[in-house]
């Protein structure tokens, strides 16, 4: 292990991030890790508008695109419609995974 310290014998601000999170994660379980996020979650939406979760949904969205060909869209398409199940009561209308692999393969050719 490579120890980043600074010339004066003090310990980089990385390696005493690394180290406190090595040993936080060792002296909890997930549920720690599930309750902690929530919070932050939660604290995050009390001081944050829509107009926050729409830009930072859409510079997600943006950035896979980036980093996605056509068979991730197709993929993902294919099994959000299979785990939103199809009734087989369609009565004419598209499945949910027909329209999630359209979808997919719609998103696919606005990239290219």
């Amino acid at each position: 292990m490579a120890n980043n310290n600074n010339r004066d014998g003090k310990m980089s601000r990385e390696e005493a991030g690394r180290m406190g999170g090595e040993a936080t994660a060792k002296n909890h379980d997930k549920e720690f890790y599930q309750e902690i996020g929530q919070k932050g979650g939660e604290a995050t939406s009390q001081s944050h508008d829509k107009d926050f979760y729409q830009e930072i949904g859409q510079k997600g969205g943006e950035a896979t695109s980036r980093s996605h060909d056509k068979e991730f869209y197709q993929e993902i398409g294919q099994k959000g419609g299979e785990a939103r199940g199809d009734s087989n009561g369609n009565n004419g209308k598209m499945s949910r995974e027909e329209a999630g692999r359209k979808g997919g393969e719609a998103r696919a050719r606005q990239r290219k």
